[in-house]
């Protein structure tokens, strides 16, 4: 295998385009699974990947009849620990990039979570050791890493040392191609925007 034969997760959000900058895998898949800010994810990732020169797959899965919360056009359900939480979401998301990361023979594939993802069983490290010991086992034994996972997003962004013309590609709203400013994707970005004095 090459050297640096890895993949990112890369949602378009600030978490994944930091981590891209800061890891510069040679692969970076984006999904399209039937959430409702799709589109804006896609163009985003898509300017990042090409302004640090990663090759980049979108992948298109229409699972928007499984989904509940912010991101899907249905309800969130009574388990819901957050109202953007969609049911088996990050496993869902991992098995097919590593559907199509096998193919290209990657060795890791580099996942955006970061600490308050824990609100969430499959936002936590002990989620991703699962996960990860799961999929190594499998043909292709590919490495599922969070090397943010014990780091807030403004830790990330300042550890990264991410350009603030690459910050501001990023899209983090929950429901809509265009940001609501009320959800809590759109909440954080702009708490973190004030946090790093990018307002």
């Amino acid at each position: 295998m090459q050297k640096n034969n890895s993949a990112i997760l890369l949602s378009g959000g600030m978490d994944s385009i930091a981590l891209a900058y800061l890891k510069r895998p040679k692969y970076a898949f984006t999904l399209d699974y039937g959430q409702k800010a799709a589109l804006a994810e896609i163009n985003a990732a898509r300017q990042v990947s090409k302004e640090l020169s990663i090759d980049h797959h979108i992948i298109r899965v229409d699972c928007g009849s499984l989904g509940s919360g912010d991101m899907s056009s249905k309800p969130s359900i009574s388990m819901s620990p957050v109202s953007e939480w969609w049911p088996y979401r990050n496993q869902l998301l991992v098995t097919l990039a590593c559907m199509k990361g096998v193919v290209l023979g990657i060795n890791e594939l580099i996942v955006g979570s970061v600490k308050t993802d824990d609100a969430h069983k499959d936002g936590t490290m002990e989620f991703y050791s699962y996960l990860s010991t799961l999929v190594q086992y499998q043909e292709g034994a590919i490495k599922i890493s969070c090397p943010a996972i014990d780091l807030t997003t403004i830790e990330l962004i300042r550890k990264s040392k991410l350009p603030e013309s690459l910050l501001l590609w990023a899209h983090s709203c929950h429901t809509s191609n265009e940001p609501c400013m009320n959800c809590n994707g759109c909440k954080k970005y702009l708490f973190t925007l004030q946090s790093l004095n990018l307002d």
